[in-house]
């Protein structure tokens, strides 16, 4: 997952007595150290929170209508077409 960087970071949290005492219990459970246990849940809650902001997750028929869009014809918007043409017509670079 991360590898074996030197551990330099340090992260503090105050938390309730149950939490803390059912941590410790879990932590026993895994063979690991109360902090082990933390950074290993908390490392594995960070990579779930990325993978799902990394995504978007749409119904599968959504694609479908897309693609379906997509196949349509074009359809010139004149406005569009103008401001295209307008900006084409731009000197690239202006000299103040």
């Amino acid at each position: 997952m991360f590898g074996m960087a030197a551990r330099t970071e340090r992260i503090e949290a105050r938390i309730d007595p149950e939490s803390a005492e059912r941590i410790r219990y879990a932590s026993v459970l895994e063979h690991t150290s109360v902090s082990g246990f933390v950074v290993a849940a908390a490392a594995e809650k960070a990579e779930r929170v990325i993978a799902e902001h990394a995504y978007t997750l749409v119904p599968s028929n959504y694609f479908d209508r897309l693609l379906e869009i997509l196949d349509q014809p074009v359809e010139p918007m004149p406005e569009l077409a103008a401001v295209a043409r307008r900006e084409r017509e731009l000197p690239r670079f202006r000299r103040t």
